[in-house]
């Protein structure tokens, strides 16, 4: 157990810097969107097609990925992902066509259905009680790629060229691969789990298809699973579309553009460390804490977002604010959730039931940029958002209170199994 506390910063480091290339590769694509659509002349539905080919990709692959992880080393398998990365996103740089950009973006997602495997190793190195604030840091990655993703496509992208940008990044996930293997050593499965981390350490949990098929009895991960499709679509939606909203249809350019996106993003990533903070100390003190602090967060975002597409085009200064709080309180939730379906999951399973909740999530990511694209080719950007977000939002509400109503005996039957298991050691 001391190993495991001294190496498992640096493993906390190496993982979040992987995330942080990974995600600004993933990411840089929505800032990249104009000069993309321009190079092959396609219009928003075509790009809205090529984004979503790569998330439906990376959620038919969870599945796969999570019973791999579960089954065999996961360092090793967050390398090979790192490798593919750096691969795909080459091929996407030299396509010479659209057609040749929709394979090979869609290329792309077969390392982007890793992500199981990083948490679950995570949830191995460090306890429960801290577990929203590690999943909430690593999860800092995505808003910090974003930015990552925005600056290299506008200082690279204007003076190289999309193309360009592509290289750079895809070079950045062969060096990862190599310092994953470097530095980054698996531990025993459910290693620090609260009252059995010592027996786990002598003989570890074992993947079993009937521990695996045991998840869907579970009714909060149930309806976890069922919520995740709806709540990823408005973040989805504004995560690849921003960019060219705020360009097309508010009028903003240049810098001030990307001051705009930097301040909202920057405001998510701090969402997600108080929403990850907040939410391990209110899980000490109820069971239902961090799924009440996910709700409220959800519909304070939402109002905030919806009020901010109402503004005018001249108040740009209310518009920011509004955006940059509503990301902010809509961040609550991403760190809240992982923590939850960690800690109801059984250790030997934990990777595939984070995949399921993947493969869900990422099947609702994977439509929401066509949806929305689908819908601005009708109407406009703007009409689109606000449909989305008020659709989803209205579904995900009663998937949410089932989700509250379980979660405190789903915890307790967890570890109840797990203390159980100390008469059979």
């Amino acid at each position: 157990m001391r190993r495991i506390k001294a190496n498992r910063w640096v493993v906390l480091a190496v993982l979040f810097l992987f995330s942080l290339l990974h995600q600004a590769d993933r990411l840089l694509i929505g800032p990249l969107t104009t000069s993309i659509m321009n190079a092959f002349n396609i219009n928003e539905a075509q790009m809205g097609a090529a984004l979503s080919g790569a998330l439906l990709v990376g959620g038919v692959l969870f599945p796969v990925w999570g019973y791999l992880f579960d089954r065999y080393s996961r360092p090793r398998l967050i390398a090979l992902a790192a490798a593919i990365w750096g691969a795909t996103t080459w091929f996407s740089a030299i396509s010479p066509s659209y057609g040749w950009f929709v394979t090979t973006r869609a290329s792309t997602g077969v390392d982007d259905a890793s992500y199981p495997g990083v948490y679950s190793l995570l949830a191995d190195y460090f306890l429960p009680r801290i577990r929203g604030r590690i999943y909430a840091l690593l999860k800092l990655a995505i808003p910090l790629g974003y930015i990552l993703g925005a600056t290299l496509a506008t200082i690279l992208g204007t003076r190289l060229g999309w193309r360009n940008v592509f290289r750079f990044t895809g070079a950045s996930g062969l060096i990862l691969a190599i310092l994953i293997l470097i530095f980054v050593r698996d531990v025993p499965r459910g290693a620090t789990e609260p009252g059995f981390k010592d027996l786990i350490e002598i003989k570890g949990a074992r993947f079993s298809w009937t521990t695996a098929r045991g998840l869907l009895k579970r009714k909060t991960l149930v309806a976890l699973y069922a919520q995740g499709f709806f709540a990823v679509f408005p973040i989805n939606v504004v995560t690849f579309w921003l960019f060219r909203y705020l360009e097309v249809e508010r009028g903003y350019e240049g810098g001030f553009l990307l001051g705009i996106m930097a301040i909202t993003v920057l405001s998510l990533g701090a969402g997600l460390q108080v929403g990850g903070a907040l939410g391990d100390w209110l899980f000490q003190k109820n069971l239902r804490g961090g799924r009440l602090l996910a709700g409220a967060g959800t519909i304070i975002g939402v109002v905030l977002l919806i009020m901010a597409l109402f503004t005018s085009r001249e108040n740009a200064l209310m518009f920011s604010i509004l955006v940059a709080v509503g990301a902010f309180f809509s961040a609550f939730v991403s760190p809240n959730v992982g923590a939850t379906i960690s800690d109801i999951s059984l250790p030997e399973v934990r990777s595939t039931s984070l995949a399921i909740q993947s493969l869900i999530e990422t099947t609702g990511t994977a439509l929401a940029p066509l949806v929305a694209g689908l819908l601005a080719a009708r109407s406009d950007l703007r009409t689109a958002f606000i449909i989305i977000i008020v659709c989803a939002t209205v579904l995900w509400l009663p998937c949410y209170g089932i989700a509250l109503a379980n979660v405190s005996s789903d915890v307790e039957q967890t570890r109840a199994e797990l203390l159980s298991r100390k008469d059979h050691y």
